[in-house]
């Protein structure tokens, strides 16, 4: 790892903004896609891209059966289930309150790594974060819906459950070890879209589906730039700059998600969901300077 420069953090914003526009376009894809023939479609786009990069960089898939049954958990938290989810979600949900509900995911890792590691625990700082991330929500889903559930509120819990699943995600991909960060992607790519394949079948020839040529071409970008790219692109800087350094990501990414909504959906933003927005990436910033006062006192030790 090295420092990082202004190229460095160019590539975190690309990444952000890459991340942050998927919602609008996975907003555009279930126009005429359902959720599940969708997420399939996607995966099954993905996983192709990965294994071309794959055999172009001359690599190969991992032959150890633990961590292929690793990668599998990973690929069922980390894309199959929060693709779902979140597409199904964004049916009958704003992308850009989807964007929001997303910024609660490294807030839903960190308590899951405090109950299930024995090296990351919470500290007050993150303790707080978490508590500001579920004060957020709650202020975004406001009194009124939480009373009263309906569609709306079970679309906005499924797309905050994706959320939990990434979180849920981080703690098999800690335990994979010496796997190339390329054969690891195209690994969990390849099981991804072969568990979301019946499904996909299955729903596409039970629906009658009409695809319009925007949600198709939204799909497949889906497929090639938002998951099997943006994963590379990742795994690249954090590589190179370390997991920290790439923790700022969560700050962008809602940020650029809430923008693309209103400047490409002409979605209207309530006042609540600005105000939860603030809440929660102040939750986030509490909680990254907590894991950072962790690391600098393991360094003294």
């Amino acid at each position: 790892m090295k420092s990082p420069k202004l190229p460095d953090y160019g590539l975190l914003v690309v990444l952000a903004s890459i991340w942050g526009s998927s919602f609008m376009f996975i907003k555009i894809a279930v126009v005429s896609i359902p959720a599940i023939p969708m997420t399939s479609g996607r995966l099954g786009i993905a996983a192709l891209v990965g294994l071309v990069v794959l055999f172009a960089m001359k690599q190969r898939l991992p032959t150890n059966l633990k961590t292929w049954g690793l990668m599998a958990m990973v690929a069922i938290f980390g894309n199959a289930l929060p693709f779902a989810l979140i597409s199904w979600g964004e049916e009958g949900v704003d992308s850009g309150l989807a964007a929001i509900l997303m910024a609660v995911m490294p807030l839903t890792t960190i308590l899951l790594i405090h109950f299930f590691t024995a090296d990351e625990k919470l500290n007050s700082w993150k303790f707080t974060g978490v508590l500001l991330g579920i004060v957020g929500v709650i202020v975004l889903m406001g009194p009124t819906k939480l009373a009263h559930l309906g569609d709306d509120i079970v679309r906005q819990i499924a797309i905050t459950l994706a959320a939990v699943c990434y979180g849920i995600a981080t703690l098999f991909v800690k335990k994979i070890k010496g796997v190339p960060q390329v054969s690891m992607t195209a690994g969990v790519l390849v099981l991804s879209a072969l568990m979301m394949l019946p499904a996909g079948l299955m729903a596409a020839n039970n629906i009658d589906m009409n695809p319009t040529t925007i949600s198709i071409a939204a799909m497949v970008l889906l497929g090639v730039l938002h998951t099997s790219a943006a994963n590379l692109l990742a795994y690249t800087i954090v590589h190179r700059l370390g997991a920290t350094f790439f923790a700022q990501l969560n700050f962008m990414v809602p940020l650029f998600g809430l923008l693309f909504a209103v400047l490409f959906m002409r979605e209207r933003i309530e006042l609540n969901a600005l105000l939860a927005l603030v809440i929660i990436l102040t939750g986030v910033g509490l909680a990254r300077y907590g894991i950072l006062k962790t690391i600098r006192q393991n360094e003294q030790k």
